[in-house]
């Protein structure tokens, strides 16, 4: 069933894990699916500043997938699998791939860009 991975698709396939963990970790288009997980509360820290701390919440699978959410390197463990197994078990799924590599690709540049 697995086919030889060319180097094109490892690339595409990195990029696209690399934004769809950006995409599930940090940005807000996600805060509905996270908020099911982990809870911001507000804490002091040594020099009196107001920080925001984020905790998993409850018990069992929601607690391992709240720990998960907040490490981007898990997240992007599970990324991978979840984006790999897609190719492999969907054949059209390499447009979203395609898709969130252009988009993790683009939003590199515009890191780069905006620090030039």
């Amino acid at each position: 069933m697995f086919t030889e991975l060319s180097w094109l698709q490892f690339i595409i396939l990195a990029f696209a894990s690399f934004r769809f963990t950006h995409l599930l970790v940090y940005d807000d288009i996600s805060i509905p699916l996270r908020r099911h997980f982990i809870e911001p509360s507000a804490q002091k820290d040594e020099q009196g500043q107001v920080i925001t701390v984020f905790e998993p919440l409850g018990t069992g699978i929601r607690r391992f997938i709240g720990l998960i959410l907040l490490c981007h390197w898990c997240t992007g463990i599970w990324s991978a699998l979840f984006l790999t197994a897609l190719v492999l078990f969907v054949p059209g799924a390499w447009w979203l791939l395609i898709i969130l590599a252009a988009a993790g690709v683009a939003a590199i540049i515009e890191t780069i860009v905006l620090r030039l």
